[in-house]
């Protein structure tokens, strides 16, 4: 069952993507929006998913993140933070990480790469609730160099929908 975002935001998808029937289960809760790439690696298509929640007042995007990662531990085992960094101003902060992971993918063990985004946007009609938008990739080790710039870019149209 897929969800709604807690504040509507806008986006474009790069070139070569293509929007997707967002994955149902208990690993990827809260999916708004999720996009597939146009070319499969070996089998496995990279992905891209917008979730987002309104978090306690007091939680950071960095615990937002650690529970982000047990929850993939939670369904494909060890995960690895192989990089997190918080960048943004203070009043929109943000927080980049990667994470690694080993699972298997039909009947084939896959080495995965998952690069996340945590925006963290102002309630439209209560300013003083904060909601948080993550935005993840999902590509194999071997094409998540050649997809991350795809990501990027679409990481960089994501913006609150004014209406306008």
């Amino acid at each position: 069952m897929t969800t709604t975002l807690p504040v509507p935001i806008e986006f474009r998808l790069p070139d070569g993507w293509l929007p997707a029937a967002p994955p149902d289960g208990p690993d990827v809760p809260g999916v708004a929006f999720a996009a597939v790439h146009s070319h499969a690696d070996h089998g496995f298509t990279a992905n891209i998913t917008v979730a987002g929640e309104v978090p306690p007042e007091s939680a950071t995007l960095a615990e937002l993140a650690d529970e982000s990662a047990q929850r993939l531990r939670e369904v494909a085992g060890p995960v690895v933070v192989a990089h997190r960094r918080e960048v943004g101003a203070e009043e929109d902060p943000a927080l980049t990480q990667r994470l690694t992971f080993s699972t298997v993918v039909g009947d084939t063990r896959r080495d995965l790469i998952q690069s996340q985004v945590f925006l963290s946007f102002s309630d439209v009609r209560d300013p003083r609730r904060r909601a948080v938008i993550r935005l993840a990739l999902t590509a194999t080790a071997a094409q998540h160099e050649a997809v991350l710039g795809d990501y990027q870019d679409f990481v960089r149209t994501v913006r609150p929908d004014t209406g306008a």
